[in-house]
């Protein structure tokens, strides 16, 4: 936890030790450093109060694991490294950039995609079809899970959050109808990092769309230059770990098995900026949807020429981050650019990722994927 006041004229005197009494999400170093951070924090301090009244909101998941992905790791009991660890899961395939000791993006390869593997049994992963289609729009975790089968013990919604929020910004932005009446659905998604090290997870719009023909444009500065304009093809599920299970060579039959059209996924990678990039990629592939995962939209500049096109171009756009703060500031940026509110106010994702952030700058928890709005 690092001292609110840091960088304010004088150096920090030691641990930030010492809590807001009034909102309790953020800490200093001392009294001094708190007094004069006073005229920043007081525009923020009732907010982050109230903030912190959602706690329990925040960590509220169906998971048999849900207090020690949360709670225990936020009050230091537990690591991201020991939950994966007991699972059998650290450092190996989908799973190597998860804590802090794993791959980084920089460790995107020259492969087809890093892993495939869920490193886990067919029993808790989603490594083949649905055994039928979805009734109604899934609204939550516990809908995901009992839909695909999957048992609350299984740790796979920590991947399967990317996926799951794209799903979950195309409900939200009116396009969840438009899916049974069109062929291909394309989704411009912008700021990958992590992703790139877990491509094979958004195989799972296959199951969530099927017989659509889902294209994505993943766009942004961390894309490596040597995997720029690479195309990936996603015709099957992420493996179990299982040798003879039957998701090795069913997987390769491209038709979906609760319909009678093909379903697939295809992710082409783009390095740069989203205004710098727009117009050579939309030549194609016009978007449907632009979503940006995590964005952080308020502590970057790049973002506001970015935030101008996609204005111009009118397209629904849904935007996540860790927490409603960092939303809050995102909403006033965007809000400087196009003298517009958000479309969507902020609100919580049903498919955040349930591990909390180790180490957040605030006490408030952060969850990867955890807050969302639109323009």
């Amino acid at each position: 936890m690092e001292c609110a006041g840091k960088g304010s004229g004088t150096r920090c005197l030691g641990p930030a030790r010492k809590r807001c009494g009034r909102c309790g999400a953020v800490s200093y170093c001392s009294a001094s450093h708190q007094i004069s951070h006073w005229k920043v924090h007081r525009e923020e301090c009732e907010r982050l109060e109230q903030q912190m009244k959602n706690l329990d909101l925040l960590n509220d998941f169906p998971f048999t694991f849900s207090q020690e992905s949360t709670v225990q790791i936020s009050e230091k009991q537990e690591t991201r490294c020991s939950f994966l660890r007991k699972r059998g899961i650290h450092q190996v395939g989908l799973w190597v950039c998860e804590c802090r000791c794993g791959a980084s993006v920089t460790s995107f390869g020259n492969s087809r995609l890093e892993s495939d593997t869920w490193n886990l049994s067919n029993i808790l992963c989603p490594c083949r079809g649905p055994s039928s289609p979805i009734a109604k729009a899934l609204c939550s975790w516990k809908d995901y899970y009992e839909w695909r089968c999957i048992p609350f013990q299984s740790p796979v919604s920590l991947l399967l959050h990317w996926p799951l929020t794209v799903y979950h910004s195309i409900q939200l932005a009116g396009l969840g109808s438009l899916t049974s009446e069109i062929s291909k659905l394309c989704i411009h998604y912008l700021g990958p990092e992590k992703e790139l090290l877990q491509l094979a997870v958004f195989g799972e719009l296959r199951a969530l769309f099927p017989g659509v023909f889902v294209q994505i444009e993943l766009i942004g500065p961390a894309v490596p230059h040597h995997r720029d304009g690479a195309k990936i093809d996603l015709h099957s599920y992420a493996h179990c770990i299982e040798q003879d299970c039957d998701c090795r060579y069913k997987n390769e039959n491209t038709s979906c098995s609760i319909c009678h059209t093909s379903s697939a996924v295809t992710l082409q990678l783009h390095r740069g900026y989203y205004h710098e990039r727009f117009l050579d990629i939309s030549e194609d592939s016009h978007p449907h949807l632009v979503i940006a995962p995590n964005a952080g939209i308020a502590a970057y500049a790049s973002w506001l020429p970015t935030i101008e096109l996609i204005k111009e171009i009118n397209v629904p756009a849904v935007f996540s981050d860790y927490c409603e703060e960092a939303c809050n500031l995102a909403a006033c940026c965007i809000n400087a650019v196009t003298n517009q509110p958000p479309r969507l106010p902020i609100q919580l994702n049903p498919f955040r990722q349930p591990m909390v952030v180790e180490d957040s700058p605030l006490h408030l928890p952060c969850y990867s994927n955890c807050f969302l709005f639109a323009m």
